[in-house]
Protein backbone atom coordinates (compact mmCIF):
# COMPACT_ATOMS: atom_id res chain seq x y z
CA UNK A 1 0.00 0.00 0.00
CA UNK A 2 1.41 3.57 -0.94
CA UNK A 3 1.01 6.48 0.90
CA UNK A 4 -1.27 7.54 -1.59
CA UNK A 5 -3.55 4.87 -0.34
CA UNK A 6 -3.36 5.16 3.05
CA UNK A 7 -6.46 4.79 5.39
CA UNK A 8 -8.16 8.71 5.21
CA UNK A 9 -7.51 10.44 8.67
CA UNK A 10 -10.84 11.52 10.33
CA UNK A 11 -11.32 15.29 10.61
CA UNK A 12 -9.64 17.34 13.02
CA UNK A 13 -11.06 16.34 16.99
CA UNK A 14 -10.40 17.01 20.29
CA UNK A 15 -7.75 15.19 21.60
CA UNK A 16 -6.23 15.64 25.81
CA UNK A 17 -5.19 13.80 28.52
CA UNK A 18 -6.38 12.13 30.95
CA UNK A 19 -5.99 15.32 33.28
CA UNK A 20 -8.66 16.84 30.72
CA UNK A 21 -6.65 20.20 31.04
CA UNK A 22 -4.80 21.26 28.09
CA UNK A 23 -7.11 19.85 24.94
CA UNK A 24 -5.86 20.35 21.43
CA UNK A 25 -7.33 19.20 17.96
CA UNK A 26 -5.58 16.39 15.56
CA UNK A 27 -6.44 14.49 13.01
CA UNK A 28 -6.95 11.00 14.24
CA UNK A 29 -5.66 7.58 12.35
CA UNK A 30 -5.79 4.17 13.44
CA UNK A 31 -3.85 1.55 11.58
CA UNK A 32 -4.65 -2.00 11.82
CA UNK A 33 -1.83 -2.74 9.72
CA UNK A 34 2.02 -2.35 9.80
CA UNK A 35 2.20 -1.39 6.51
CA UNK A 36 -0.81 1.28 7.52
CA UNK A 37 1.29 2.28 10.46
CA UNK A 38 4.26 2.63 7.80
CA UNK A 39 1.98 4.88 5.20
CA UNK A 40 0.88 6.84 8.19
CA UNK A 41 4.04 7.60 9.26
CA UNK A 42 4.87 8.87 5.60
CA UNK A 43 1.67 11.59 5.65
CA UNK A 44 2.62 12.46 8.81
CA UNK A 45 6.45 13.44 7.42
CA UNK A 46 4.08 14.93 3.92
CA UNK A 47 5.39 18.69 3.17
CA UNK A 48 2.90 21.25 5.31
CA UNK A 49 2.11 18.79 8.03
CA UNK A 50 2.72 18.96 11.41
CA UNK A 51 3.95 16.01 11.87
CA UNK A 52 2.36 12.70 14.26
CA UNK A 53 2.65 11.14 17.66
CA UNK A 54 1.73 7.71 18.59
CA UNK A 55 -1.11 7.14 20.82
CA UNK A 56 -2.75 4.04 23.03
CA UNK A 57 -5.53 4.58 25.59
CA UNK A 58 -4.98 8.38 26.48
CA UNK A 59 -3.93 7.53 30.65
CA UNK A 60 -0.61 10.36 29.77
CA UNK A 61 -2.25 12.64 32.11
CA UNK A 62 -0.72 15.87 30.05
CA UNK A 63 0.19 15.98 26.38
CA UNK A 64 2.22 13.68 25.57
CA UNK A 65 -0.17 11.91 23.39
CA UNK A 66 -1.56 15.37 21.88
CA UNK A 67 -0.41 17.07 18.14
CA UNK A 68 -1.94 20.41 17.84
CA UNK A 69 -2.73 20.56 13.82
CA UNK A 70 -0.33 17.56 13.21
CA UNK A 71 -1.72 13.78 13.66
CA UNK A 72 -2.38 11.61 16.27
CA UNK A 73 -1.72 7.45 15.37
CA UNK A 74 -4.07 5.97 17.53
CA UNK A 75 -2.24 2.57 18.24
CA UNK A 76 -4.73 0.75 19.50
CA UNK A 77 -5.93 -1.22 16.63
CA UNK A 78 -2.80 -3.48 16.28
CA UNK A 79 -3.58 -5.33 19.35
CA UNK A 80 -2.26 -8.88 18.57
CA UNK A 81 -1.04 -11.29 20.66
CA UNK A 82 1.58 -13.48 19.16
CA UNK A 83 3.80 -15.80 21.11
CA UNK A 84 3.29 -16.70 24.50
CA UNK A 85 6.64 -19.33 25.91
CA UNK A 86 4.85 -20.55 28.88
CA UNK A 87 7.45 -22.24 30.20
CA UNK A 88 9.96 -19.11 29.35
CA UNK A 89 7.71 -16.34 30.93
CA UNK A 90 7.84 -14.22 27.93
CA UNK A 91 5.04 -13.01 25.47
CA UNK A 92 5.12 -11.37 22.28
CA UNK A 93 2.31 -8.61 21.21
CA UNK A 94 1.95 -5.65 19.48
CA UNK A 95 2.26 -2.44 20.96
CA UNK A 96 -1.45 -1.86 20.90
CA UNK A 97 -2.32 -4.35 23.47
CA UNK A 98 -3.09 -3.05 26.83
CA UNK A 99 -2.30 -3.96 30.09
CA UNK A 100 -5.28 -5.38 31.04
CA UNK A 101 -5.10 -8.10 27.95
CA UNK A 102 -2.34 -9.51 28.93
CA UNK A 103 -3.41 -9.94 32.39
CA UNK A 104 -6.71 -11.59 31.17
CA UNK A 105 -4.54 -14.31 28.65
CA UNK A 106 -1.52 -14.45 31.06
CA UNK A 107 -2.80 -15.10 34.53
CA UNK A 108 -4.70 -18.42 33.54
CA UNK A 109 -0.93 -19.39 33.08
CA UNK A 110 0.91 -18.53 35.93
CA UNK A 111 2.07 -15.66 34.54
CA UNK A 112 1.83 -11.39 35.66
CA UNK A 113 2.95 -8.25 33.96
CA UNK A 114 6.42 -7.66 35.92
CA UNK A 115 5.54 -4.15 36.18
CA UNK A 116 1.95 -2.05 36.36
CA UNK A 117 1.33 1.36 37.39
CA UNK A 118 -1.77 2.37 39.17
CA UNK A 119 -3.99 1.30 36.08
CA UNK A 120 -4.17 -2.02 33.52
CA UNK A 121 -5.46 0.31 30.94
CA UNK A 122 -2.23 1.10 29.33
CA UNK A 123 -0.81 0.08 26.75
CA UNK A 124 2.63 -1.60 25.78
CA UNK A 125 3.92 1.03 23.68
CA UNK A 126 2.46 3.56 25.85
CA UNK A 127 4.89 1.10 28.88
CA UNK A 128 7.50 1.79 26.89
CA UNK A 129 7.02 5.70 25.64
CA UNK A 130 6.61 6.36 29.11
CA UNK A 131 8.55 3.66 30.81
CA UNK A 132 6.29 3.22 33.49
CA UNK A 133 6.89 1.98 37.16
CA UNK A 134 4.78 0.53 39.38
CA UNK A 135 4.92 0.08 43.48
CA UNK A 136 7.82 -2.55 42.70
CA UNK A 137 10.19 -0.18 41.37
CA UNK A 138 12.39 -0.51 44.27
CA UNK A 139 12.65 -4.65 43.53
CA UNK A 140 12.33 -4.55 40.12
CA UNK A 141 13.05 -1.61 37.99
CA UNK A 142 10.59 0.04 35.37
CA UNK A 143 8.75 -1.72 32.62
CA UNK A 144 11.65 -1.50 30.05
CA UNK A 145 13.87 -3.67 32.15
CA UNK A 146 12.05 -6.19 31.42
CA UNK A 147 11.53 -5.89 27.79
CA UNK A 148 13.82 -7.97 25.87
CA UNK A 149 13.82 -6.11 22.46
CA UNK A 150 10.74 -3.88 20.47
CA UNK A 151 10.19 -3.33 16.78
CA UNK A 152 10.52 0.37 15.80
CA UNK A 153 9.10 2.43 13.05
CA UNK A 154 11.43 5.39 12.62
CA UNK A 155 10.90 8.78 10.52
CA UNK A 156 12.41 6.97 7.29
CA UNK A 157 9.86 4.19 7.49
CA UNK A 158 12.75 1.69 8.17
CA UNK A 159 11.61 -0.97 10.88
CA UNK A 160 14.39 -1.67 13.06
CA UNK A 161 14.94 -4.04 16.21
CA UNK A 162 15.78 -2.37 19.20
CA UNK A 163 17.45 -4.27 22.16
CA UNK A 164 18.60 -3.14 25.46
CA UNK A 165 22.38 -1.77 25.85
CA UNK A 166 21.74 0.30 22.52
CA UNK A 167 21.53 4.29 22.66
CA UNK A 168 18.20 3.63 20.62
CA UNK A 169 16.77 1.67 23.62
CA UNK A 170 17.80 4.06 25.91
CA UNK A 171 16.37 6.97 24.20
CA UNK A 172 12.82 5.41 23.60
CA UNK A 173 12.47 4.25 26.57
CA UNK A 174 10.93 7.05 28.37
CA UNK A 175 11.32 8.88 25.14
CA UNK A 176 7.95 9.69 25.34
CA UNK A 177 7.06 8.22 21.41
CA UNK A 178 9.88 11.35 19.86
CA UNK A 179 11.86 8.47 18.60
CA UNK A 180 9.31 6.56 16.48
CA UNK A 181 6.85 4.20 16.76
CA UNK A 182 7.11 1.37 18.53
CA UNK A 183 5.29 -2.32 17.01
CA UNK A 184 5.59 -4.93 18.68
CA UNK A 185 7.24 -6.17 22.01
CA UNK A 186 9.31 -8.90 23.82
CA UNK A 187 8.73 -8.71 27.50
CA UNK A 188 9.72 -11.31 30.40
CA UNK A 189 6.82 -11.80 32.97
CA UNK A 190 6.60 -12.43 36.55
CA UNK A 191 5.53 -15.96 37.51
CA UNK A 192 2.79 -16.14 40.26
CA UNK A 193 0.45 -18.97 41.58
CA UNK A 194 -2.36 -17.42 42.13
CA UNK A 195 -4.43 -13.93 41.25
CA UNK A 196 -4.67 -13.14 44.96
CA UNK A 197 -1.85 -10.72 47.09
CA UNK A 198 -1.31 -11.31 50.63
CA UNK A 199 -1.07 -7.38 52.07
CA UNK A 200 -0.15 -5.92 54.99
CA UNK A 201 -1.53 -2.60 56.48
CA UNK A 202 -0.09 0.09 58.79
CA UNK A 203 -0.50 3.56 60.19
CA UNK A 204 2.36 6.06 59.84
CA UNK A 205 1.44 8.85 62.70
CA UNK A 206 3.38 11.60 60.68
CA UNK A 207 5.57 11.46 57.50
CA UNK A 208 9.12 10.75 59.67
CA UNK A 209 7.80 7.87 61.02
CA UNK A 210 6.41 6.60 57.54
CA UNK A 211 9.87 7.71 55.80
CA UNK A 212 11.66 5.60 58.57
CA UNK A 213 8.85 2.39 58.36
CA UNK A 214 9.52 2.70 54.21
CA UNK A 215 13.63 2.83 54.66
CA UNK A 216 13.77 0.21 57.48
CA UNK A 217 11.28 -2.76 56.22
CA UNK A 218 10.91 -1.81 51.67
CA UNK A 219 13.11 -4.60 50.91
CA UNK A 220 10.72 -7.42 52.97
CA UNK A 221 8.23 -6.43 50.00
CA UNK A 222 7.86 -6.85 46.23
CA UNK A 223 5.30 -4.50 46.37
CA UNK A 224 4.75 -0.82 48.87
CA UNK A 225 3.08 2.38 48.51
CA UNK A 226 1.75 4.51 51.24
CA UNK A 227 -1.29 7.06 50.50
CA UNK A 228 -0.39 10.24 52.29
CA UNK A 229 -3.24 12.58 54.00
CA UNK A 230 -1.28 16.47 52.70
CA UNK A 231 -4.07 18.38 53.86
CA UNK A 232 -3.16 16.76 57.60
CA UNK A 233 -0.56 19.68 59.77
CA UNK A 234 1.12 20.52 62.54
CA UNK A 235 2.11 16.86 64.78
CA UNK A 236 -0.12 14.56 61.96
CA UNK A 237 1.79 16.27 58.70
CA UNK A 238 2.58 13.27 56.20
CA UNK A 239 0.25 10.97 58.19
CA UNK A 240 -0.09 7.88 55.74
CA UNK A 241 -1.59 4.75 55.63
CA UNK A 242 0.83 2.39 54.55
CA UNK A 243 -0.04 -1.01 52.36
CA UNK A 244 2.39 -3.39 51.04
CA UNK A 245 2.34 -6.94 50.01
CA UNK A 246 3.68 -9.62 47.41
CA UNK A 247 1.66 -12.43 45.56
CA UNK A 248 -0.03 -15.34 47.48
CA UNK A 249 0.81 -18.45 47.19
CA UNK A 250 -1.75 -21.26 46.61
CA UNK A 251 -1.36 -22.86 49.96
CA UNK A 252 -2.29 -19.26 51.38
CA UNK A 253 -5.75 -19.22 49.54
CA UNK A 254 -9.02 -20.96 51.62
CA UNK A 255 -10.51 -23.76 49.85
CA UNK A 256 -13.24 -22.10 48.11
CA UNK A 257 -10.89 -20.13 45.75
CA UNK A 258 -8.33 -22.90 44.80
CA UNK A 259 -10.64 -24.20 42.37
CA UNK A 260 -9.72 -21.27 40.24
CA UNK A 261 -6.27 -19.80 41.60
CA UNK A 262 -5.55 -17.73 38.90
CA UNK A 263 -9.08 -16.32 37.50
CA UNK A 264 -8.93 -12.67 36.48
CA UNK A 265 -11.90 -11.24 38.02
CA UNK A 266 -11.67 -7.58 38.11
CA UNK A 267 -15.22 -5.80 39.21
CA UNK A 268 -16.86 -2.71 38.18
CA UNK A 269 -18.71 -0.09 39.31
CA UNK A 270 -21.68 2.28 37.30
CA UNK A 271 -18.60 5.14 34.97
CA UNK A 272 -18.45 8.30 36.77
CA UNK A 273 -20.85 10.92 35.58
CA UNK A 274 -20.43 12.90 32.52
CA UNK A 275 -20.70 16.47 34.40
CA UNK A 276 -19.97 16.74 38.03
CA UNK A 277 -19.85 20.37 40.09
CA UNK A 278 -16.37 22.12 39.80
CA UNK A 279 -16.17 22.53 43.42
CA UNK A 280 -17.66 18.70 44.75
CA UNK A 281 -13.61 18.11 45.17
CA UNK A 282 -12.54 21.30 47.80
CA UNK A 283 -10.79 20.97 50.84
CA UNK A 284 -13.94 20.73 53.10
CA UNK A 285 -15.40 17.55 51.29
CA UNK A 286 -11.41 15.85 50.76
CA UNK A 287 -10.63 16.76 54.64
CA UNK A 288 -13.61 14.73 55.76
CA UNK A 289 -12.83 12.04 53.19
CA UNK A 290 -8.81 12.25 54.19
CA UNK A 291 -10.21 11.85 58.10
CA UNK A 292 -12.42 9.18 57.56
CA UNK A 293 -10.03 7.18 55.22
CA UNK A 294 -7.09 7.19 57.78
CA UNK A 295 -9.21 6.59 60.60
CA UNK A 296 -10.74 3.48 59.58
CA UNK A 297 -7.60 2.29 58.30
CA UNK A 298 -6.44 -0.74 60.58
CA UNK A 299 -3.21 0.32 63.14
CA UNK A 300 -1.61 -3.28 61.67
CA UNK A 301 -3.06 -5.86 60.33
CA UNK A 302 -1.29 -8.76 58.44
CA UNK A 303 -1.23 -10.94 55.96
CA UNK A 304 -5.07 -9.96 54.60
CA UNK A 305 -5.84 -11.76 51.04
CA UNK A 306 -6.75 -9.11 48.31
CA UNK A 307 -7.25 -9.71 44.48
CA UNK A 308 -4.77 -8.43 42.32
CA UNK A 309 -7.55 -6.03 40.63
CA UNK A 310 -8.13 -4.49 44.30
CA UNK A 311 -4.40 -4.43 44.86
CA UNK A 312 -3.05 -2.75 41.99
CA UNK A 313 -6.14 -1.08 40.11
CA UNK A 314 -8.79 0.39 42.70
CA UNK A 315 -9.88 3.07 40.54
CA UNK A 316 -10.02 1.22 37.24
CA UNK A 317 -13.62 -0.36 38.86
CA UNK A 318 -14.76 3.03 38.28
CA UNK A 319 -15.49 3.87 34.69
CA UNK A 320 -13.99 7.64 33.46
CA UNK A 321 -13.38 8.88 37.44
CA UNK A 322 -11.08 11.32 35.49
CA UNK A 323 -14.78 13.22 35.45
CA UNK A 324 -15.32 13.29 39.23
CA UNK A 325 -12.98 16.86 39.04
CA UNK A 326 -15.25 18.62 36.95
CA UNK A 327 -15.09 20.86 33.83
CA UNK A 328 -11.97 21.77 34.40
CA UNK A 329 -10.20 18.65 34.81
CA UNK A 330 -7.16 17.81 37.52
CA UNK A 331 -3.15 18.07 37.13
CA UNK A 332 -1.50 14.74 38.53
CA UNK A 333 2.26 16.53 39.86
CA UNK A 334 4.94 13.17 40.23
CA UNK A 335 8.22 14.52 41.52
CA UNK A 336 11.05 12.10 42.83
CA UNK A 337 13.69 13.61 44.75
CA UNK A 338 17.33 11.70 46.09
CA UNK A 339 16.73 9.34 49.25
CA UNK A 340 19.25 11.32 51.11
CA UNK A 341 16.84 14.95 50.25
CA UNK A 342 14.49 13.87 53.10
CA UNK A 343 14.70 17.78 53.86
CA UNK A 344 13.50 18.53 50.40
CA UNK A 345 9.99 16.49 50.64
CA UNK A 346 9.40 17.72 53.93
CA UNK A 347 9.32 21.14 52.61
CA UNK A 348 7.55 19.77 49.65
CA UNK A 349 4.77 17.81 51.84
CA UNK A 350 5.06 20.85 54.59
CA UNK A 351 4.29 23.37 51.43
CA UNK A 352 1.43 21.57 49.70
CA UNK A 353 -0.42 21.06 53.28
CA UNK A 354 -0.17 25.08 54.41
CA UNK A 355 -1.30 25.81 50.71
CA UNK A 356 -4.03 23.57 51.46
CA UNK A 357 -4.36 21.56 48.21
CA UNK A 358 -7.63 19.29 48.15
CA UNK A 359 -5.73 16.00 46.89
CA UNK A 360 -7.72 13.06 48.15
CA UNK A 361 -4.77 10.83 45.72
CA UNK A 362 -1.47 10.91 46.75
CA UNK A 363 0.60 8.55 47.38
CA UNK A 364 4.52 7.95 48.31
CA UNK A 365 7.11 5.26 47.11
CA UNK A 366 10.62 4.93 47.26
CA UNK A 367 12.49 4.20 43.84
CA UNK A 368 15.24 1.81 43.42
CA UNK A 369 17.83 1.79 41.20
CA UNK A 370 17.93 4.15 37.99
CA UNK A 371 16.92 2.48 34.66
CA UNK A 372 18.25 2.80 31.27
CA UNK A 373 16.72 5.54 29.27
CA UNK A 374 17.80 9.11 29.05
CA UNK A 375 14.22 10.66 29.86
CA UNK A 376 12.92 7.86 32.01
CA UNK A 377 11.66 9.06 34.96
CA UNK A 378 12.57 6.93 38.30
CA UNK A 379 16.15 7.67 40.29
CA UNK A 380 16.29 6.45 43.44
CA UNK A 381 15.01 8.08 45.90
CA UNK A 382 11.15 9.58 47.38
CA UNK A 383 8.38 9.52 44.67
CA UNK A 384 5.25 11.70 45.45
CA UNK A 385 2.20 11.74 43.20
CA UNK A 386 -1.06 13.81 44.05
CA UNK A 387 -3.74 15.27 42.08
CA UNK A 388 -4.95 18.52 42.39
CA UNK A 389 -8.16 19.90 40.52
CA UNK A 390 -6.89 22.15 38.12
CA UNK A 391 -8.95 25.01 38.77
CA UNK A 392 -7.37 25.73 41.99
CA UNK A 393 -6.68 29.15 42.48
CA UNK A 394 -3.32 30.31 41.71
CA UNK A 395 -2.12 26.31 40.96
CA UNK A 396 0.29 27.28 38.50
CA UNK A 397 2.57 29.89 40.31
CA UNK A 398 2.40 27.18 43.22
CA UNK A 399 3.27 24.18 40.87
CA UNK A 400 6.20 26.78 39.52
CA UNK A 401 7.62 27.10 42.81
CA UNK A 402 7.69 23.33 43.53
CA UNK A 403 9.31 22.71 40.63
CA UNK A 404 12.23 25.02 41.54
CA UNK A 405 12.07 22.77 44.73
CA UNK A 406 12.68 20.26 43.16
CA UNK A 407 15.19 21.09 40.68
CA UNK A 408 16.93 22.67 43.28
CA UNK A 409 17.15 19.38 44.95
CA UNK A 410 18.39 17.42 42.24
CA UNK A 411 14.97 15.59 41.09
CA UNK A 412 12.63 15.95 38.57
CA UNK A 413 8.84 15.69 37.42
CA UNK A 414 7.38 12.96 35.16
CA UNK A 415 6.71 13.84 31.93
CA UNK A 416 4.28 11.04 31.55
CA UNK A 417 1.80 13.35 33.98
CA UNK A 418 3.31 16.69 32.86
CA UNK A 419 1.46 19.40 30.92
CA UNK A 420 2.88 22.91 32.26
CA UNK A 421 6.71 22.50 33.25
CA UNK A 422 8.76 25.33 32.12
CA UNK A 423 11.04 23.99 29.58
CA UNK A 424 14.26 26.27 31.38
CA UNK A 425 14.31 23.50 34.53
CA UNK A 426 14.49 20.12 32.08
CA UNK A 427 17.99 19.92 31.24
CA UNK A 428 18.35 20.46 35.44
CA UNK A 429 16.17 17.46 35.82
CA UNK A 430 17.12 15.43 32.93
CA UNK A 431 20.61 15.44 32.65
CA UNK A 432 20.74 12.96 29.90
CA UNK A 433 18.45 15.41 27.81
CA UNK A 434 21.36 16.64 25.37
CA UNK A 435 22.48 13.44 24.37
CA UNK A 436 18.32 12.41 23.61
CA UNK A 437 18.28 15.90 21.47
CA UNK A 438 21.37 14.77 19.57
CA UNK A 439 20.27 11.50 18.79
CA UNK A 440 16.76 12.75 17.84
CA UNK A 441 17.96 14.94 15.62
CA UNK A 442 19.95 12.10 13.77
CA UNK A 443 17.07 9.66 13.36
CA UNK A 444 14.56 12.06 12.95
CA UNK A 445 15.63 15.69 11.44
CA UNK A 446 12.47 16.78 9.90
CA UNK A 447 10.63 16.08 13.38
CA UNK A 448 8.31 13.86 12.12
CA UNK A 449 7.33 12.66 15.57
CA UNK A 450 6.27 15.63 17.73
CA UNK A 451 3.55 16.13 20.23
CA UNK A 452 2.43 19.28 21.98
CA UNK A 453 4.41 18.12 24.38
CA UNK A 454 7.95 17.88 22.73
CA UNK A 455 7.07 21.50 21.13
CA UNK A 456 6.93 22.75 24.84
CA UNK A 457 9.64 21.93 25.90
CA UNK A 458 12.09 22.08 23.42
CA UNK A 459 12.46 18.06 23.20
Amino acid sequence: MSADTAPSPEPFAAVTGWGRTAPTAARLIRPRSYQEAADAVRACAAAGERGGIARGLGRAYGDAAQNAGGRVLDMTGLDRIHRIDAAGGTVVCDAGVSLHRLMEVLLPLGWFVPVTPGTRYVTVGGAIGADIHGKNHHVSGSFCRHVESFELLTADGTVRTVEPGTPLFDATAGGMGLTGVVLTAVVRLLPVQTSFMTVDTERATDLDDLMARLTATDHRYRYSVAWIDLLARGAALGRAVLTRGDHAPLDALPRRHRRAPLAFRPGQLPAAPELLPDGLLGRGSVGLFNELWYRRAPRLRRGQLQRLTAFFHPLDGVPHWNRVYGRAGFVQYQFVVGQERQDALRRIVRRISDRRCPSFLAVLKRFGESDPGWLSFPSPGWTLALDIPAGMPGLGGFLDELDEEVAGAGGRVYLAKDARLRPELLGAMYPRLDRFRELRAELDPRGVFTSDLSRRLGL
